[in-house]
């Protein structure tokens, strides 16, 4: 019976994790949610307060995955610069856009602390990460000694997720791409 209760669980946030990305927190309903993880209300409500609680978890979880996925690479080996373009470069899906970043612009994560907390946290993660990675390679005389870590880890945040927009606006994954690549041109003549 436990393992049906975690399956359960499980199911729910998965799919509000799928509806989070493709819909947004507003639309989204419970109802919804039931019907994608194939279970009834009760259970719904067995395991999670509502529909806020449900949406933290499946938020947690993801911001989670991005943190794990995004550390192997700025974590891996190679170069500052190797490293960030990996990050760079990673395997998404342009037109789908971040499912962290698109919880930026849904109302009622913007207007929900709990909601809009593990959102802020990832990105100040990321943030962090980037700069640091950046630090290193200005330490090891890979970057010259005048690049700012911190601006430049937002500049490199902020290239991601316009590269979403873009290609969102123009309904073409190349409109990424470029904003991508211009990002690692600039690196590597920071790195020459």
């Amino acid at each position: 019976m436990y393992s049906y209760l975690v399956d359960t669980a499980d199911r729910l946030i998965e799919s509000t994790r799928e509806l989070l990305w493709e819909r947004g927190y507003v639309g989204m309903s419970p109802k919804v949610i039931m019907a994608r993880a194939d279970v009834g209300q009760g259970s719904m409500y067995h395991h999670f307060r509502g529909k806020a609680d449900l949406a933290r978890t499946a938020i947690d979880r993801t911001a989670a995955q991005m943190r794990a996925d995004v550390s192997a690479l700025l974590d891996g080996p190679g170069t500052a610069t190797e490293r960030i373009t990996a990050y760079l470069r990673r395997d998404r899906d342009a037109l789908m856009g971040c499912p962290i970043g698109r919880l930026t612009q849904d109302p009622g994560v913007v207007a929900d602390p709990d909601l809009r907390g593990p959102v802020d946290e990832m990105f100040r993660w990321l943030r962090e990460n980037l700069a640091r990675v950046v630090g290193e390679g200005r330490d090891r005389g890979e970057f010259d000694e005048t690049l700012d870590p911190d601006r430049t880890a937002a500049m490199i945040a902020a290239v991601v997720q316009g590269g979403y927009v873009l290609a969102k606006a123009a309904n073409d994954p190349e409109a990424f791409d470029q904003a991508v690549e211009g990002a690692v041109a600039l690196l590597a003549a920071q790195a020459g």
